[in-house]
């Protein structure tokens, strides 16, 4: 029975550090000053698929999912300013990532949705 107990609570505890980690990735990957860049007409790029686009999306996102970037990329104007999001915040890291590979100077991680909503909101 004691052994039953050690697992359950190595287990939360692993949990709880991927919680934790996962949160302090996101919080330190966001970029800052996203408000501003968007009050300035910054574009906002929903890097998740078409049919979680479909279910719930910013209003007047554009979408571009991360599996399709590589090939759509040359849908954007590499001269205008671009902020990403998705569901938990990773794939955003990673079109971001791919954008300025493409030779994108003005690409910026919102994070993930509710991330970049809770920025929107406060505009």
């Amino acid at each position: 029975m004691k052994t039953v107990y050690i697992i359950i609570s190595v287990f939360l505890a692993v949990i709880m550090l991927f919680f934790v980690f996962n949160r302090i990735y996101r919080y330190n990957t966001i970029d800052k000053g996203l408000r501003k860049k968007i009050t300035k007409g910054a574009i906002i790029l929903d890097v998740r698929t078409v049919s979680e686009y479909r279910k719930s999306h910013i209003e007047g996102s554009i979408n571009i999912s991360l599996g399709t970037m590589r090939e759509r990329y040359i849908e954007l104007d590499s001269t205008k300013t671009y902020i990403t999001y998705c569901s938990h915040g990773l794939s955003s890291v990673e079109v971001k990532n791919i954008l300025k590979d493409k030779g994108f100077k003005k690409v910026f991680n919102g994070g993930s949705m509710s991330d970049l909503e809770t920025i929107i909101e406060k505009i």
